[in-house]
């Protein structure tokens, strides 16, 4: 394995190391910060795109759906987590999978950072806002808060 950050990175068929500290993050507004950890930007081997995204007290993801599977781990914090028509409120390790094109959302309903890990089943992934029905590509400028 080779210890590169997934911008570095060309031929990953041996694998590769990311470092997390060295991934620079992605401000999605309403001072929310998402870091690619591993996607499609890392090589032609890797079929998923992964990462963490940080939410402040009170914020939250808007109702949404993708175009491919996703799983989310609570790693730090409270949330209020919709994923179809079932809110359920998680904590630290606490799982959820969402398949394509389920609505769902993430709210931080502690009193510090809520920290998800999110994992998609696609190197290529996009987010639909249900409100407005607008689709965008992820971490693109239009995937914000």
């Amino acid at each position: 394995m080779t210890s590169q950050t997934p911008k570095d990175v060309q031929d990953n068929s041996q694998g590769v190391i990311v470092r997390y500290a060295e991934i620079t993050p992605f401000a999605r507004g309403d001072l929310v910060e998402t870091r690619l950890m591993v996607g499609r930007e890392s090589g032609p081997a890797v079929p998923f795109t992964t990462g963490t995204t940080v939410f402040p007290k009170g914020s939250a993801a808007p109702l949404h759906t993708h175009n491919c599977a996703e799983q989310v781990t609570i790693l730090s914090g409270q949330a209020e987590a919709m994923v179809g028509d079932e809110m359920s409120h998680l904590g630290p390790m606490d799982t959820s999978f969402v398949p394509a094109d389920v609505p769902h959302y993430f709210r931080n309903i502690g009193d510090g950072p809520l920290t998800i890990l999110w994992i998609y089943g696609a190197r290529d992934v996009t987010r639909t806002f249900v409100e407005t029905g607008e689709t965008v590509a992820h971490m693109s400028t239009r995937d914000q808060v």
